[in-house]
């Protein structure tokens, strides 16, 4: 007799797969044992299936529908995969508000009208500058979006990147490498993803430079095709900087520009490329520019009173000078 058994290999690499199959492999195990005909083998994110080619066929369809669940929910339990497995859960409900399904079941989205607008912006153009003070969710946001980018493989790959300017403090006296140096200063966008990616999957697309993180003067005379790139405080860009990263864009490539022109680091006989830029290209087609503001602030409470205050104060001009010396 002919045997129809077929073997293949699916990956969960865009979902916390140890939270998926639960405590000792709980959820596993159950779908196991509703799926008798088949033998499952679980290896980290990697998935083993042999059997029947109508039943893995079977299988792969609902399998998807249980990851639908879980990316929408951030957990599933026995009697949810049950209703999955016998059609009485729809799984296409997902709020179209939901960027990315994070870790632990952070669900991520935009919070305030004018990270929506920011959204709305992104799906509109291919470069958007979004400006504002700290906490308002401009990096956040956009770092949700090209991880959103990337796994509806609308682009293959992400680059992030700053201006190495230190903030009042001096890099050179930093111990280690260039990178080592330089790891510190990009620790906000390493938080950010480590949110939104399982940490095994975001070390691989580090590796394989699917997803790099890289200073501004790193970009000098490449061509950035088929990605979705993030030039974050940009307001520590000089014009000459700014015009050398927006010309780097390549085809199929989404740029966002986020910056607070409240908090310039350059020596004083520089000046912001970030307000140039945006008084020069607001007004072009497919450019957009999204003015954040205090409403926006979506850390502790106390924070857009600390900024309301540093707003009002008599001294905020001497503040700005103190900081660029």
């Amino acid at each position: 007799m002919e045997n129809n058994n077929l073997e293949h290999i699916l990956a969960l690499d865009e979902i916390d797969h140890a939270n998926f199959w639960g405590a000792n492999n709980r959820n596993l195990n159950f779908i196991k044992a509703l799926f008798p005909k088949l033998n499952i083998i679980a290896r980290g994110e990697m998935l083993k299936v042999i059997g029947p080619t109508d039943e893995i066929s079977i299988f792969e369809t609902q399998l998807r529908q249980l990851t639908d669940y879980f990316r929408q929910h951030g957990n599933i339990a026995e009697e949810n995969i049950m209703q999955i497995i016998e059609g009485n859960v729809s799984t296409d409900n997902a709020s179209s508000d939901i960027l990315v399904h994070g870790r632990n079941g952070l669900l991520i989205k935009a919070r305030t009208p004018n990270q929506k607008r920011l959204v709305e912006a992104c799906a509109e153009n291919d470069l958007v500058f979004a400006v504002g003070p700290a906490g308002t969710g401009k990096t956040y946001t956009a770092v949700a979006l090209a991880v959103r980018a990337l796994r509806n493989k609308e682009v293959r790959r992400i680059i992030l990147t700053r201006p190495a300017v230190e903030a009042g403090e001096n890099l050179g006296f930093l111990p280690g490498d260039l990178r080592e140096k330089l790891d510190p200063y990009l620790q906000p966008l390493y938080d950010a993803l480590r949110d939104m990616i399982p940490q095994q999957k975001l070390q691989s697309l580090w590796e394989d430079k699917t997803i790099e993180i890289a200073p501004l003067a790193f970009m000098r005379g490449r061509t950035l095709d088929n990605a979705f790139v993030i030039l974050d405080e940009a307001q520590n860009a000089t014009s000459a900087q700014l015009k050398m990263f927006l010309t780097r864009m390549g085809r199929n490539a989404k740029f966002v520009v986020t910056g607070d022109l409240t908090q310039i680091d350059l020596p004083r006989y520089q000046s912001s490329g970030l307000a140039h830029a945006i008084s020069i290209l607001g007004n072009i087609n497919n450019i957009a520019v999204i003015q954040l503001d205090n409403s926006d602030v979506i850390r502790h409470k106390l924070v857009t009173k600390i900024i309301n205050a540093y707003e009002q104060s008599p001294q905020k001009a001497n503040i700005s000078e103190d900081v660029k010396e």
